[in-house]
C-alpha cells in the first residue's frame, strides 16, 4: 500500500543514511520500525478474550426472555 508521510527532515536524512549503510530500503526500515513499535505497545496485542460467567442462575421461573415486557415488569417486581 502506498500512503504518504510527513517527516522531520533530519530524521528523514538519518533514516535514509541508515537504510542506506544497512543495504535495505528506506519502506523496509519504517516497516520494521512500526513492527517494534507495535509489539512494544501492549494495547496493540490480540483482544482477550470475555469472561464468561458459568454458574448456576438464570431467568425468574415464568420469564423466557422473549418478550421485553415481561422481563421490565418482573424487574420492577
Amino acid at each position: 500500500m502506498k500512503t504518504t508521510l510527513n517527516l522531520n527532515d533530519a530524521l528523514l536524512t538519518r533514516a535514509k543514511t541508515m537504510a542506506a549503510q544497512q543495504h535495505t530500503s528506506l519502506t523496509r526500515l519504517i516497516e520494521e520500525g512500526l513492527q517494534l513499535r507495535l509489539k512494544a505497545n501492549p494495547r496493540a496485542r490480540a483482544p482477550r478474550a470475555l469472561p464468561v460467567y458459568r454458574g448456576k442462575g438464570g431467568l425468574a421461573t415464568g420469564l423466557t426472555g422473549l418478550s421485553n415486557k415481561a422481563m421490565l415488569n418482573a424487574a420492577d417486581e
